[in-house]
């Protein structure tokens, strides 16, 4: 099991990895070797996730989610497989990590009556400046 939260936690079942060539250059051992992790998780069926957490991932995945709800997730930033492995894991469990918080809800408030005032006067300030500009008269 793969605990994310106290509350959820994920088993090894449930992600499904499979080994790519990763792109990019890296000599001859990037022919031979399949060091890219796509590492597949169905969070549409996953029983550890409620509906609202499955909700929030579904806005924090983006793209990296199906219409059928499996997350996919590429990592091929390292040489090694063990470390790809790991940096698409990590990945997983910070996605999962942020959708498992809910945001925080924002609390009206008001502007002060000082506030109120300061801009009013600064406001009348700049009418009266633009107020006294205008055509210059040649009166000579």
């Amino acid at each position: 099991m793969i605990e994310i939260t106290e509350t959820i936690a994920i088993a090894e079942s449930e992600i499904e990895e499979h080994f790519i060539r990763s792109p990019g250059p890296g000599g001859q051992n990037v022919n031979k070797v399949e060091t890219a992790v796509q590492l597949r998780f169905d969070a549409a069926s996953s029983p550890h996730l409620t509906g609202e957490v499955m909700r929030r991932l579904r806005t924090l995945a983006g793209q990296r989610m199906t219409i059928n709800g499996v997350i996919i997730i590429s990592a091929s930033r390292y040489r090694s497989q063990e470390r790809n492995r790991q940096d698409a894991r990590e990945r997983l469990i910070d996605l999962i990590r942020q959708a498992a918080t809910p945001p925080k809800m924002r609390k009206a408030t008001r502007p002060s009556h000082a506030a109120k005032r300061k801009r009013m006067d600064t406001k009348r300030q700049r009418a009266l400046t633009k107020k006294t500009r205008g055509r210059v008269r040649d009166s000579d």
